[in-house]
């Protein structure tokens, strides 16, 4: 039951205005819950940024009312984050077995010093926490055991997609769920938060079980090896790959971190499975006949480190292209990636293969609803309020615009951002106060300690390079003692620019002049004034800004 007075406020930490990080918070009273936990890959700019996680600095300070994780699915862009809130937070995770088979596998690598709650649930189950209640229902996605979540609130229902499609042919046989979507529709809905991904994409998505008729006609078609690229985590695609390959009486080799263990993960809890004597180990696959051969690996979005790349910058250790090699790429690049996929096709052609990549070759199939499985959600849930998710933001307009024409108040469609608070009654919506959000950035083992200066000296670097001007002056005087000495990285080869260090060294030698002149003698200033002299005289003579670092040493 309502209390007087109390809000259902829902907070996005993550996940709008962008695809990945994804992280959404149910609060009501003294209960909170979190839907899912990602992260996103680190885009160019954020130079030599590992990952990028939601801010969940909320939480913390919430910590004593948070009662539980809700997981929808094992992608990384829901799952990724969660060691680190999990490091900061004992909480339950609630997720069906593949989801957090796969999140135990993630925390091999991470030492939480204590053993997690995870609490296994399947689609159809209905689990109290705290005031609310959150049942399970099936969806169908790239990703097997996929839910969205149905959630009682002292305030009326919410209903969170998670990512989905409708697949009417699904790989597993498991359709997607609609008749409980159906059901709350009848029940009456408060708010829905559904998938805005595929927004822009007219009619509906194609099932999965057509990208293994495509798989068919090339195994019947290709005399030659088979090396198929493809996310790690989509079991079902790899299963039509070993159906396939089992059909036209050929080997399956796994190679790369990622996708051996998923298939570890999904053949121990029987979500994959493989005929006898299929998968062999990839040192034998030397010893086999070429059309005996099938390879499957990742890398679909051209990642330098992954297995594809390696092997068509023949790094690899194990794998090598080979004359009559046919390469699928079974994906799609994800916006901004293109450059890097076109660069590991560009040397897989080089090596001697045949790349299959086209989007309209039929070996892929998105794992998104499209716009007519966007408004079938719309009309069979029938919410009052209507928030989409899962999207930059483009994507959530246009959900947002799809909404209002299916009849559903714009006053009532909220497209927000991360941080927004959303408060609702059961007859209200409106914005409350934001709270903090953003990317916290992972580099190696630090979480949090690269900030924006630290990202600008990067950028910095690698433009101009760097300039280090090394000089020794007496701590009383100021008077040059030693120096200066000039050393560059990045910015010019010193043997081929000598006339301009010489020049640099006479700025530096004048600056330092007017210091001791101007009885100078605080080591800041110094630094500060050789910067400023050397940066402009360098930007007036070449146009180019290196970072320059000034080492001021008194004695």
């Amino acid at each position: 039951m309502a209390k007087n007075g109390e809000k259902l406020r829902v907070i996005p930490l993550g996940g709008l205005g962008e695809i990945g990080k994804n992280m959404m918070v149910l609060e009501y009273g003294n209960d909170l819950i979190v839907i899912d936990s990602g992260l996103e890959f680190p885009d160019d700019e954020l130079l030599g940024i590992d990952l990028v996680i939601p801010d969940f600095s909320y939480l913390v300070e919430n910590k004593n009312r948070l009662r539980a994780v809700v997981l929808t699915h094992g992608h990384e862009d829901h799952i990724g984050a969660l060691p680190y809130v999990l490091k900061e937070l004992r909480v339950p995770v609630y997720g069906t077995r593949l989801t957090l088979g796969l999140v135990k596998g993630k925390l091999e690598e991470f030492d939480l010093g204590y053993d997690p709650d995870f609490r296994v649930v399947k689609a159809g189950d209905k689990v109290p926490i705290g005031c609310f209640e959150v049942e399970f229902i099936h969806v169908n996605h790239s990703i097997a055991d996929s839910v969205a979540l149905g959630i009682k609130t002292p305030v009326g229902y919410v209903i969170h997609t998670g990512d989905y499609k409708i697949d009417q042919t699904p790989v597993d046989g498991e359709v997607m769920d609609l008749h409980t979507f159906a059901a709350y529709g009848h029940r009456g809905v408060l708010l829905l938060m559904s998938d805005s991904t595929n927004v822009e994409r007219p009619g509906f998505t194609q099932s999965e079980r057509s990208v293994g008729e495509a798989f068919e006609e090339a195994f019947e078609r290709v005399r030659g090896r088979i090396i198929i690229a493809s996310f790690a985590s989509n079991v079902h695609r790899i299963q039509q790959i070993m159906d396939a390959a089992a059909h036209h009486r050929r080997k399956v080799a796994v190679v790369g971190r990622s996708v051996e263990k998923v298939v570890d993960i999904a053949l121990e809890l029987g979500y994959l499975r493989v005929p006898d004597h299929t998968l062999v180990d990839v040192d034998t696959i030397d010893h086999l006949p070429a059309h005996q051969v099938v390879i499957i690996t990742t890398g679909t979005q051209g990642e330098p480190m992954s297995a594809l790349s390696r092997i068509a910058m023949s790094e690899h250790k194990k794998v090598s292209i080979l004359p009559g090699d046919t390469v699928i790429i079974s994906a799609n690049p994800i916006p901004g990636n293109e450059r890097l996929v076109s660069r590991v096709v560009n040397h897989l052609f080089r090596q001697g293969a045949e790349v299959i990549y086209e989007r309209f070759s039929g070996m892929h199939a998105s794992g998104h609803a499209s716009q007519e499985e966007q408004k079938l959600m719309l009309n069979l849930v029938r919410p009052r309020y209507f928030m989409p998710v899962h999207g930059e933001y483009r994507h959530l307009k246009r959900h947002a615009l799809m909404a209002e024409e299916l009849g559903i108040p714009s006053s009532n469609v909220f497209v927000m951002e991360n941080g927004d608070v959303l408060e609702l009654t059961s007859h209200s919506a409106r914005l409350g106060e934001r709270v903090n959000a953003g990317k916290v950035l992972v580099d190696g083992l630090g979480v949090g300690d690269v900030g924006n200066i630290v990202l600008r000296d990067r950028r910095l670097l690698a433009q101009d390079g760097i300039l280090i001007v090394v000089v020794t002056i007496n701590k009383q005087t100021g008077a040059v003692i030693a120096g200066p000495d000039i050393i560059s990285r990045g910015f010019v080869y010193m043997r081929e620019a000598e006339s301009l260090v010489e020049e640099a060294k006479a700025r530096v030698r004048q600056a330092l002049g007017e210091c001791e002149a101007n009885q100078v003698t605080e080591w800041g200033s110094i630094k500060n004034s050789v910067r400023d002299a050397l940066s402009t005289f360098i930007y007036d003579k070449i146009h180019r800004r290196p970072m320059i670092l000034p080492i001021v040493m008194e004695v």
